[in-house]
């Protein structure tokens, strides 16, 4: 990397264009059926869809999307432009803590889901069993989430790296956390045991407090995607705790896996959480009794994420200072 004026980041490397390049690239079939969904155009969605059913709605959410996968191209030339370290930190932490939760569940899930149509000799589709997309969008898509999470990931690891390096040196608890850290860590984590039980028993089988149309739409991909939820509800609480309190025997642990473990975690609770809370709690055709757990079981995920996040930024906030 060539050298700069004194004050200024060098210029990124070849390798770090190459993950900046991919990170942008890997957005564009995204946006691309986005777009041509909101203009009327049906590539990709079979006659017979649900999609079709809520035209206004879907235009509506396929906008938002548009705008949420924009912000990864924002984000690649951030992390990667001398100006970038110039940008307030929340403006960065806080879009980059929604992306990881919320793409490193299907990094996660995916690549399981997979492996499991080849066991079983199918191809991956959705677990719904209406007609919803054509399969190869769930490729297209997915396998560019993949990517954007992969490139994103390490330009953000380098990016943070050189930036605010220096707040996870030393152990776990040093300097240790006020008594309201500890209260919102505490709360959140015992929040967190709804969904990660919940998730888990539906990962297992169970049944309660599904809706009547989501128990009989079942397959391997509801079961694969509920127990990636309830792990990541989990890593989530370990991973904050580790962080936040001093257990016997960690004074010498590091906060960089607990770190990272408490970051992916909450952004999936708080992130996740409310995406399927609007989802929901939405007016539909669902009964919406039966699934009036599952409505709790997301609205709680997202208020614990949240608590879980304010835990994570309070401490790195007193190691700065």
């Amino acid at each position: 990397m060539t050298a700069t004026a004194a004050g200024t980041a060098p210029s990124p490397g070849r390798g770090v264009r190459a993950l900046r390049a991919v990170a942008i690239a890997s957005c564009l079939p995204y946006i691309t059926l986005k777009i041509l969904w909101i203009a009327g155009d049906r590539t990709g969605v079979p006659d017979g869809s649900t999609l079709l059913d809520h035209r206004a709605r879907m235009a509506v959410a396929n906008g938002v999307s548009v705008v949420l996968d924009a912000t990864v191209v924002v984000l690649a030339l951030l992390l990667t432009q001398p100006w970038g370290r110039r940008v307030p930190a929340w403006l960065l932490v806080l879009p980059m803590w929604v992306a990881a939760g919320l793409l490193a569940p299907i990094m996660t899930g995916y690549p399981l889901q997979l492996a499991a149509s080849v066991v079983e000799g199918s191809r991956p589709a959705p677990s719904n069993s209406e007609p919803f997309l054509d399969a190869w969008v769930f490729g297209v898509v997915y396998g560019g989430f993949i990517l954007q999470g992969l490139a994103l990931g390490a330009l953000f690891v380098r990016y943070a790296r050189r930036r605010w390096g220096h707040l996870w040196r030393g152990a776990v608890g040093d300097p240790p956390a006020t008594t309201a850290i500890r209260a919102a860590v505490t709360a959140g984590s015992l929040l967190a045991l709804l969904p990660a039980v919940t998730h888990l028993l539906w990962a297992a089988g169970a049944t309660t407090g599904l809706s009547a149309d989501r128990v009989e739409s079942r397959s391997t991909d509801f079961y694969l995607v509920e127990g990636v939820n309830g792990l990541f509800a989990v890593v989530a609480v370990v991973g904050t705790l580790l962080l936040v309190l001093q257990f016997r025997g960690g004074a010498g642990l590091s906060p960089r896996w607990p770190l990272a473990a408490a970051w992916v975690g909450s952004g999936t609770l708080g992130c996740w959480g409310g995406f399927l809370f609007l989802v929901t709690a939405l007016p539909g055709e669902q009964d919406q009794r039966a699934a009036g757990l599952m409505v709790l079981t997301y609205a709680v995920s997202m208020v614990a994420g949240l608590l879980l996040f304010s835990g994570v930024v309070s401490v790195l906030r007193r190691r700065a200072a």
